[in-house]
């Protein structure tokens, strides 16, 4: 579990905090939960097909029509910070 914990922090290190600047206690908690929240439901993950924690696998795009018309759409996270791109439904 220590690895795992000092990963974590390592890359919320990196990905968020370097890139902030902190003024209060409630802004840090603020900033940490909008990482967890983005690190948990929304970015892929390496360990297992690239699949997020709290979803199942999305189905494979076969189709090459598909794939040259995709309609993508970002959403800043803490003022840009963090990006998290969706297809548009």
């Amino acid at each position: 579990m220590n690895a795992i914990m000092e990963r974590w922090i390592k890359r919320c290190h990196h990905e968020l905090l370097d890139r902030t600047v902190i003024w209060k206690q409630a802004h840090l908690l603020h900033a940490l939960n909008q990482y967890e929240q983005h690190h948990n439901a929304h970015r892929p993950h390496r360990d297992i097909a690239n699949a997020r924690p709290l979803h199942p696998l999305p189905e494979p795009i076969t189709d090459l029509a598909t794939v040259t018309h995709l309609d993508i759409r970002r959403h800043d996270r803490l003022g840009g910070i963090i990006h998290e791109y969706q297809h548009a439904a």
